[in-house]
C-alpha cells in the first residue's frame, strides 16, 4: 500500500470513470471500498485526512450486538449486529477476540433480571454465539474482577462479546481493498462533485494535500461515506439539502491497567445519563466509558466536557475498589457519533436515536450511506455496494464479503501477543528487526511498541506523520498521551528516514504532534 503508486493509479485513470469513487476513509468507506473491489468494480477511495482520523478510531473496542439495543426493542439490530460480529471474528480472528463481560449485582433483582436479559442475547447469536452466559456467586464475581467494589456486591451475570482494535482492523481493511486492486488515498480530499449536463453526479475533483495538485476523476457511482461529516459534503453539490446527520460525543478514560486488573471487562447497564458505562482491558491498559452528549459542529479533534470527564470518574468510582482521579488519566479520547436524525426527533436526547444505518439518494443523484457502528460495517456496505451498483448501471454481481479473509488472516493468535494484532504481517515486522536490531527496541517502557512498527507503518501503510504513526497505526496517543509525547522525536527521525524529511519537517511534526497531544490530558480545573 504505496501512496505515490496509489497517485500515478489516479493519474493513469485520466478520463475513463470508475465504477466506484468512495468519499470517506472510516469504517464505512474501507466496507465499501472491499466490497466493491471484490464484485471486481473499478474502485478508488478519497480521504481527507488519514484513514480513520475521525468517528473510526474513537470506538469502545467492542464487536458487539449492543445490550442497550435489547433493551430498546430493536431486536433486528441486535441479531444482525451478533451475525456480524460472529463473521468479523471469522474473517480477522487475529484482531477480533472474545471478552467475558460481568454485569455486577448489588440489588436482589438484578441476577434475575439481567440473567434472563443475557440468555435472551445468548439466543439471538444463534451459531456465532462467542460463549453462554450464566450467573455468577459473589466469589465466582470477584474472582473474575478482582478490584471490584465489594460494599453490598451479591454477585453478577457473566456474557460474552468480542473485543477488537479499531484502526488496526480499519489499516487491514485498507490493504484488504488494495488487495483486490482498490486505489485508496489518505491527504486526499474530494474538493467538488462534478455534474453531467442533466445535473448528476458524475465524478469528483480531488486534491492531493501533499502537492496541492488536483485531478478531475469520473464515477459511475460516488458514494459518500463521511459519517460526521456527511452533510458538509451532500452541501457540495446541493447546498439546501436537509440536515441529515444529528451528532454525538462520547469519551473514554484511559487508566493503568491496575484499576482492572482482569481478563474480563464491566458492564454497568444504567448510569445516571440512560448510557451503559464499561470498563475493558485493552493492550495492557483499563479504557472506561463512555458518555452521549450532543453537540453543534462535528470535529476531527473533538475535546472533552468538564463534565463527561467528571461523570466517568464518579460513575466508574461507584463500581472500582480503587476510586480513579483525574491525576490517574492517562489520556483521554473523544468520538463523534453520526447518528441520523429521525423526523420529529428530539435531537437533545441522542441516546434514543436509532443506531441502525441508512442510505440516501439526493437529488443529484449523490449516493449517501450514514449511521450504524463498527460491528455491522461489512453489512452496511453490501447494502450500499448493492445500491451503487443499481444507481450506475454496473453489473449485477452478488456480495462476496461475508466469507473475505481480511488482510493480516491468522488463527490461533494469543490475545496482547507480541505484535499478534498485525496477522502474517508481524513477519514481516520481524525481518525488519532481523535487519536492524535496534529496531526491536521498545519506543517507551509504558507503551507496547517497538521501533520497526513505526518503520512498517511508514512503508506498507500509507502513515505520513507522527499522529498517524502513534495516534492509528500503533495507539501511543490514546494509550498513554505524556509517554507519546515523549517519543515523539525518535519516531519523527525514523519517519524522515522513510518518507524523505529533512531536519526541519521533524521539529515541525515533534512540536505539532505534542499540541495535539495536550488535547488528550485533562484540562486544569
Amino acid at each position: 500500500m504505496k501512496r505515490e503508486a496509489m497517485l500515478e493509479a489516479v493519474r493513469a485513470q485520466g478520463a475513463e470513470p470508475w465504477d466506484v469513487v468512495v468519499i470517506g476513509g472510516g469504517a464505512t468507506g474501507a466496507g465499501v471500498a472491499v466490497d466493491a473491489a471484490v464484485r471486481g468494480y473499478r474502485t478508488l477511495l478519497l480521504e481527507r485526512e488519514d484513514f480513520g482520523k475521525g468517528t473510526s478510531s474513537r470506538s469502545t473496542k467492542l464487536v458487539h450486538g449492543g445490550v442497550r439495543y435489547l433493551e430498546q426493542g430493536n431486536v433486528s439490530l441486535v441479531m444482525e449486529a451478533l451475525k456480524e460480529r460472529g463473521l468479523l471474528r471469522q474473517n480477522a480472528p487475529h484482531l477480533v477476540h472474545d471478552l467475558p463481560f460481568v454485569v455486577p449485582n448489588y440489588s436482589w433483582w438484578e441476577a434475575p433480571f439481567y440473567g434472563i436479559g443475557m440468555k435472551i442475547y445468548d439466543l439471538l447469536a444463534v451459531k456465532y454465539s462467542f460463549g453462554k452466559s450464566r450467573v455468577l456467586s459473589r466469589e465466582e464475581t470477584l474472582e473474575k474482577l478482582p478490584t471490584i467494589a465489594t460494599e453490598g456486591l451479591r454477585g453478577g451475570v457473566v456474557y460474552h462479546d468480542g473485543q477488537f482494535d479499531d484502526t488496526r482492523l480499519l489499516t487491514h481493511l485498507m490493504m484488504t481493498a488494495a488487495d483486490h486492486g482498490a486505489v485508496v488515498v489518505n491527504y486526499a480530499p474530494a474538493v467538488a462533485l462534478q455534474h453531467d449536463a442533466d445535473g448528476y453526479v458524475d465524478g469528483v475533483t480531488v486534491e492531493d494535500r501533499e502537492t496541492g495538485e488536483r485531478y478531475e476523476v469520473r464515477a459511475k457511482c460516488v458514494v459518500n461515506a463521511t459519517g460526521i461529516f456527511t452533510d458538509e459534503v451532500r452541501r457540495m453539490g446541493q447546498p439546501e439539502v436537509e440536515t441529515m446527520v444529528s451528532p454525538s460525543q462520547g469519551i473514554h478514560l484511559v487508566l493503568e491497567e491496575s484499576f482492572l486488573r482482569a481478563q474480563a471487562a464491566i458492564m454497568v447497564p444504567k448510569t445516571s445519563d440512560g448510557r451503559v458505562l464499561f470498563a475493558i482491558p485493552w493492550h495492557g491498559h483499563t479504557v472506561v466509558g463512555t458518555t452521549d452528549t450532543p453537540i453543534e459542529v462535528a470535529s476531527y479533534e473533538p475535546k472533552p466536557l468538564e463534565e463527561e470527564i467528571q461523570f466517568v470518574l464518579e460513575t466508574a468510582g461507584e463500581y472500582l475498589s480503587r476510586k480513579p482521579t483525574r491525576a490517574d488519566i492517562l489520556s483521554i479520547y473523544v468520538g463523534i457519533r453520526p447518528l441520523v436524525k429521525a423526523a420529529g426527533s428530539d435531537s437533545s436526547k441522542t441516546s434514543a436515536l436509532s443506531r441502525d444505518h441508512t442510505i440516501h439518494i439526493d437529488g443529484d443523484g449523490l449516493l449517501t450511506i450514514v449511521g450504524g457502528k463498527w460491528t455491522t460495517y461489512r453489512h452496511m456496505a453490501e447494502d450500499a455496494v448493492n445500491h451503487a451498483a443499481t444507481l450506475g448501471k454496473l453489473p449485477d454481481v452478488a456480495c462476496l464479503t461475508a466469507g473475505l479473509r481480511v488482510h493480516g488472516w491468522m488463527e490461533g493468535v494469543a490475545v496482547g501477543s507480541d505484535l499478534g494484532v498485525y496477522g502474517t504481517d508481524a513477519e514481516g515486522i520481524r525481518a525488519l528487526i532481523a535487519e536492524r536490531p535496534e529496531l526491536g527496541e521498545r519506543l517507551h517502557p509504558a507503551l507496547p511498541y517497538v521501533a520497526a512498527e513505526i518503520v512498517w507503518a511508514a512503508r506498507e501503510e500509507m502513515s505520513r506523520n507522527l499522529d498517524d504513526a502513534l495516534s492509528r497505526r500503533t495507539r501511543a496517543l490514546l494509550l498513554n498521551a505524556r509517554a507519546a509525547m515523549e517519543i515523539a522525536p525518535r519516531v519523527a527521525e525514523l519517519l524522515a528516514a522513510e518518507l524523505g524529511r529533512d531536519g526541519a519537517w521533524q521539529a515541525a511534526q515533534v512540536l505539532e504532534f505534542r499540541a495535539l497531544a495536550r488535547q488528550y490530558l485533562p484540562p486544569p480545573v
